[in-house]
């Protein structure tokens, strides 16, 4: 399964040493402005050699539109996106090519297709993202500016709150603020004296040929109530299951997450106050009640495994002399995938979200230029039933 989302439709394809990677983004109205350098910002944020904390494989990512889009706005059609892999080098994995790297898709791959591309991981590679990234692009635009007459204006940042032992503190700061503080330090991290240990575990990591996994954290503020079905279409539910698609994502929070288990239901209730409407205060829920958006800021954390490519000696199998081996993975890689993977994990809420609201009325389907649902109407239409 290569596609996310139901009406706002993501497929990504490519593999990490091929010649290409892109996406197919299919849904999305008619009329929305969308240019190269919108999808350029977000895969800029992503592609690697951006500092010396990341891989120093060096690809422009430049991203070319092939499709769906006609003198600056969107057609409705599908829209084609690709970026070409300029950076490959191969040779590093032509003496493991049958010996599956422990931590990797390598050993789980040959089980379910026999025959793979052992290249740089070919398609289970944290490099295919870069068509979740294309495709997020899109959706953020969407999120922000649609519908045309009345914009959603959601806005959606991610950072970094822990690596390896060290953990953030940014303390109570705004979707802009975290942006801000985020974006101006390589391990995109709101607390800089946290940002500041966290490079030292990053570098220790990389000096003992080891790596260090971590924690990032997504916020969407301005969500619109009503988002989500009940039961097996839970927002939060769908959310969860995006996020863990994302390579190397080994658990997903919502809200308080696991803190929940510790705390009393008096502690962890949010309160809910009047403005012309219910509003419910706090962010123990996410922003997500009964799998339900209740127009509460969006919070979910997403946990990230060491990188598994590692020089240190581990234990693995050699499939042609069936016999047990020792390798060392030399390459480029890095040591640390929070930094980059951060616009990886906002696109996929971003994608998740932009379906949601498409499939409430908030936004029309065929065009952002067609009125649709405002959260005063919606609440002036469902009081009837008071």
């Amino acid at each position: 399964m290569n596609t996310l989302g139901r009406l706002f439709r993501v497929t990504t394809w490519g593999e990490s040493h091929g010649p290409a990677l892109g996406a197919v983004v299919d849904g999305c109205p008619a009329g929305l402005p969308l240019s190269e350098d919108d999808v350029q910002r977000e895969l800029d944020r992503r592609r690697p050699g951006q500092s010396g904390v990341s891989t120093p494989r060096l690809e422009r990512d430049r991203v070319e539109i092939l499709s769906g889009v006609h003198e600056g706005r969107t057609l409705g059609t599908p829209i084609s996106m690709i970026v070409w892999n300029e950076d490959v080098d191969s040779s590093k994995y032509e003496p493991i090519r049958t010996r599956p790297r422990p931590g990797h898709a390598d050993v789980t791959y040959r089980w379910k297709y026999g025959h793979v591309d052992y290249r740089g991981g070919g398609r289970a590679s944290g490099r295919t993202t870069v068509g979740i990234v294309m495709g997020g692009a899109v959706a953020k635009k969407l999120l922000r500016e649609a519908p045309s007459n009345d914009p959603l204006g959601i806005e959606i940042v991610g950072h970094v709150v822990r690596v390896g032992s060290v953990e953030a503190d940014p303390g109570d700061l705004s979707a802009e603020e975290i942006m801000q503080y985020a974006e101006s330090n390589p391990v995109r991290c709101a607390d800089p004296d946290a940002a500041e240990e966290m490079l030292g575990e990053i570098e220790r990591a990389r000096e003992n040929g080891d790596s260090v996994g971590g924690t990032i954290e997504v916020i969407a503020e301005n969500v619109p109530p009503g988002l989500g079905d009940p039961v097996f279409g839970r927002l939060d539910g769908e959310l969860a299951g995006a996020l863990m698609n994302i390579p190397a994502v080994k658990a997903v929070e919502v809200g308080s997450g696991v803190r929940c288990s510790e705390m009393h239901g008096s502690e962890h209730n949010d309160p809910i106050r009047w403005e012309g409407h219910p509003v419910v205060d706090g962010d123990n829920s996410g922003g997500v009640l009964g799998g339900i958006s209740h127009g509460g800021r969006l919070v979910v954390r997403v946990h990230v495994k060491p990188t598994p490519s590692v020089s240190v000696p581990q234990r693995t199998v050699d499939l042609e002399s069936e016999g047990e081996v020792k390798i060392e993975v030399e390459g480029r890689h890095d040591p640390c995938i929070c930094p980059r993977a951060v616009p990886v994990a906002e696109s996929v809420v971003a994608i998740v979200l932009a379906d949601a609201v498409l499939r409430a009325g908030y936004v029309n389907p065929d065009s952002v230029e067609l009125p649709a649902a405002s959260v005063e109407d919606r609440w002036r239409t469902l009081k009837r039933h008071l």
